[in-house]
């Protein structure tokens, strides 16, 4: 696949969701670029912004198996991996799949089931597979999860633990949407008859082919090291008490390869970078006590080192 056909699908994907989810461009390319570079994606927003819709429009842009899971303080683990039934006529033990088993599950309101629930997805998301009583089993790829919750709300959730944050390539929020935008959504036909009438733009085949390409996307020996450093740098910051993994450098640099192929170009430049870290990168951090009584987020952590980092030229 050459990177005309590859700016093609990419933008095609982003046009068709935005049929559905109005006034959110950056947003939404983003989304696709953590689809397309083999992430999962966080969305941490309040509630009615539009977060199940623009799951569920990717997975019919992309034509992908969905499945969507409430979660629920008394949801457990196989809920969501499946179980192991009784069959009578055969008298033997049949594994019955849970909504794990689809390329794109919606994990809606993650915080809140409990955390021995939520170690259900570590596996998965980290390893393509699921552990059960049957054995294990490997998901079909592509295989993504959108995962949501309520940043406003406390009540009945519990915290995401570290491990689980570190596997969401991204953390995006929609946030409210321009006056324009909620006009076009309240002369919309509702969003259940649009999200019905919504149509795939490319196969499952292109997909696959898609997601092969923006993995050879050129990134240069002077750009991985760019990469090294910035996320090194998060580790020694003030104010952190645990900085960015190894698997927040390999996320940085695919989701910089999948925005460079929307641009249509066939390697990253420092923009693709940049443009990218503050998504990747300040979720996975742990700050100290000091912070909270300072002010300092985890967003204003990775600008200031944005800020004190050369960029190559």
């Amino acid at each position: 696949m050459d990177k005309i056909e590859l700016q093609q699908i990419l933008n095609g994907v982003k046009n068709n969701i935005a049929k559905l989810v109005k006034g959110h461009d950056s947003v939404l390319t983003k989304t696709v670029c953590a689809f397309f570079s083999g992430g999962h994606l966080l969305l941490e927003d309040v509630p009615g912004t539009g977060k199940t819709t623009l799951a569920k429009a990717l997975a019919k842009s992309l034509a992908m198996k969905f499945n969507r899971v409430q979660f629920t303080p008394d949801l457990m683990p196989a809920d969501i991996t499946g179980i192991s039934v009784f069959n009578p006529q055969t008298r033997a033990f049949e594994f019955k799949q849970g909504p794990i088993f689809a390329n794109i599950v919606l994990a809606d309101e993650v915080n809140r089931a409990s955390p021995r629930t939520q170690s259900a997805m570590l596996e998965a998301m980290g390893e393509g597979q699921v552990s059960t009583d049957a054995g294990q089993f490997a998901l079909q790829k592509p295989f993504f999860v959108i995962a949501t919750q309520n940043n406003i709300e406390s009540k009945g959730t519990y915290t995401l633990p570290e491990s689980q944050m570190d596997r969401f390539a991204m953390k995006l929020s929609l946030g409210y949407v321009s006056t324009e935008a909620e006009m076009e959504i309240l002369n919309g036909r509702g969003f259940a008859e649009e999200l019905e009438n919504l149509k795939p733009v490319v196969s499952f085949d292109e997909v696959l082919s898609a997601i092969r390409a923006v993995e050879k996307i050129e990134v240069s020996d002077e750009l991985k090291y760019f990469i090294i450093k910035l996320i090194d740098s998060t580790r020694n910051a003030p104010n952190v008490k645990l900085g960015a993994s190894p698997r927040a450098a390999l996320a940085l640099m695919k989701t910089a390869q999948a925005t460079a192929a929307f641009d249509g170009r066939g390697f990253v430049i420092p923009d693709d970078i940049l443009s990218n870290a503050v998504q990747v990168i300040a979720h996975r951090l742990i700050l100290d006590s000091s912070s909270f009584v300072s002010g300092i987020s985890k967003e204003n952590v990775v600008l200031s080192i944005l800020e004190n980092t050369k960029v190559p030229l």
